[in-house]
């Protein structure tokens, strides 16, 4: 009889894209790539000025294309082998899929997806020939299909994380959670600790780790060197 592998659930922030040279938007800074977080991050923000934060996303996925996937990335991919790796991610980047994981949650959206004004349930991966702009670039006037504007698929501070429950759920079913490149302190994210069962072997990857119950296994390194000693412990 086959034995089903244990779920492994991972939940990275920052850090994880860190090392790929690609920043997110809750860095801890106030500044995402020298622009003010909530001039283009925020959901007053794009009221406010809706070309500078369409020209700001067209300026990220730019950098996006030159990132890489990092060591990291592609070692969660590795554990694919022995586990049922599920990932939740507060970065709006691609590249845990670039990586190869198969399965992957953005909490905050993605950056190389766009989604209609009028129904946000309309989403279009750039580039897509269904939007009136063909390439990587939106701007206010991009139309959909529908005649309707786009806004970029993500969540800004302000508004719901419509991910969240699904997140909580996979928490719930880990039998290995692991949290990889975040301060533990941006909500709703930081909550899904709380939504691990009892007695479920918790890990938690940081170069400069929040404080944390004693029985959280604390590894304070980059997210490269921390899976690499994640992947030695798990395969003992």
């Amino acid at each position: 009889m086959t034995m089903s592998k244990k779920k492994l659930v991972i939940s990275s922030g920052a850090g994880m894209s860190a090392e790929s040279g690609f920043k997110t938007f809750r860095d801890a800074d106030g500044l995402w790539e020298n622009y003010p977080v909530m001039d283009v991050a925020s959901h007053e923000g794009f009221l406010r000025d809706p070309e500078l934060v369409h020209n700001f996303y067209n300026m990220l996925r730019k950098k996006l294309l030159d990132a890489k996937p990092n060591a990291a990335h592609l070692g969660l991919v590795d554990l694919e082998k022995d586990f049922d790796v599920r990932v939740i991610t507060q970065n709006v980047d691609d590249l845990h899929e670039r990586a190869g994981s198969s399965s992957v949650l953005h909490l905050h959206g993605e950056l190389m997806k766009v989604r209609s004004l009028r129904r946000e349930e309309r989403e279009y991966t750039l580039p897509c020939d269904q939007l009136s702009d063909k390439g990587l670039e939106t701007s206010v006037d991009t139309l959909d299909p529908y005649g309707d504007h786009v806004r970029p698929h993500i969540v800004f501070f302000g508004e719901a994380v419509p991910n969240m429950e699904a997140a909580a759920r996979l928490a719930q079913d880990a039998d290995i959670f692991v949290v990889i490149g975040t301060t533990l302190v941006v909500y709703p994210a930081a909550a899904l600790i709380q939504y691990v069962r009892r007695g479920v072997p918790i890990y938690y990857i940081d170069p400069k780790p929040a404080a944390v119950p004693d029985w959280v296994h604390v590894i304070p390194k980059p997210a490269t060197q921390g899976v690499a000693e994640l992947i030695d412990i798990l395969r003992k």
